[in-house]
């Protein structure tokens, strides 16, 4: 309780990190209420005396304009909310756990192990997400949980590296010599006594790993790639561009360029602040 408290205080000193916390926390309520505060369907088209009100400015009646279809961009602003949180908070909790428990097995163990982890890891960094989206889009369809299957299996490998890091000068301390001496299991040890000390650096990567997730689920939907049934901000932009509308509707693509540029930059500052909470170099100026 103390820690948290503490943590709590070092937030609400860091204006940055205060800044972070409240953006995610509004597009989190904005996608939990999103259905209750739209003031359209997102996918209805609206008409106004018989005709189709296709790229209207912003007006009182559609205070974010209207799309090439004729739908309300504020509608689907809000809606595509839901995808983007979803995407972000799963995915960079997939390649965080994913992540730290490649980087602690590869730096306790050493040797062999350490050899093929680290190739794995190799090859996850050589593996492009796009490239990789598009073969399992073609295998097993557009879904939005297909996005995050794929930014969990490749997103981690930088989370596991770092961890691996501080295993490896961990693993060499007094306390987990003692720990062995005392019959601990190497389990028991990794997850017990090293990963405490790690868990910095994982809360660090994963809040970065919801600004990297929204974007790879963006330039995804961006392509097309992206699940059909569901409203993102990748989407609109993805149909912004097919319609030829970006330069003549800039409303069109504000809104949810906005949104992503907001929630990445929020996600990195929550990063920061964890930083200087968990780094005392960094929090020492306080």
């Amino acid at each position: 309780m103390k820690k948290l408290q503490k943590i709590i205080v070092y937030v609400t000193k860091d204006p940055l990190g205060t800044l972070g916390w409240l953006v995610i926390i509004f597009f989190g309520l904005t996608a939990i209420f999103a259905s209750h505060i739209v003031p359209y369907d997102p996918n209805a088209r609206n008409y106004e005396n018989g005709k189709l009100i296709r790229l209207e400015p912003p007006s009182s009646e559609h205070l974010f304009g209207t799309t090439y279809y004729g739908q309300d961009v504020l509608s689907q602003t809000i809606m595509g909310t839901q995808v983007s949180v979803l995407v972000g908070l799963v995915s960079a909790f997939g390649t965080t756990v994913v992540g730290t428990i490649v980087g602690l097995v590869a730096g306790y163990y050493g040797k062999w192990v350490d050899d093929v982890l680290m190739r794995i890891t190799d090859v996850a960094y050589g593996t492009p997400v796009l490239g990789c989206a598009i073969v399992l889009v073609a295998v097993l369809g557009p879904s939005v949980w297909n996005v995050i299957l794929v930014i969990s299996m490749l997103l981690w490998r930088t989370t596991a590296r770092s961890i691996r890091a501080q295993t490896l000068t961990l693993k060499e301390r007094p306390f987990i010599w003692a720990a062995k001496a005392a019959g601990a299991s190497p389990f028991r040890i990794m997850f017990v006594h090293i990963f405490p000390s790690v868990a910095s650096l994982s809360f660090f990567y994963a809040a970065l790993g919801v600004g990297g997730a929204v974007l790879s689920e963006s330039g995804i939907s961006f392509l097309g790639l992206g699940d059909p049934l569901r409203t993102s901000w990748g989407q609109m932009l993805y149909f912004a561009f097919i319609t030829a509308s970006i330069r003549r509707a800039w409303w069109w693509v504000v809104a949810p360029g906005a949104c992503i540029s907001l929630f990445v930059m929020a996600s990195y500052f929550v990063g920061r602040s964890f930083d200087k909470i968990f780094n005392p170099k960094l929090s020492a100026g306080w």
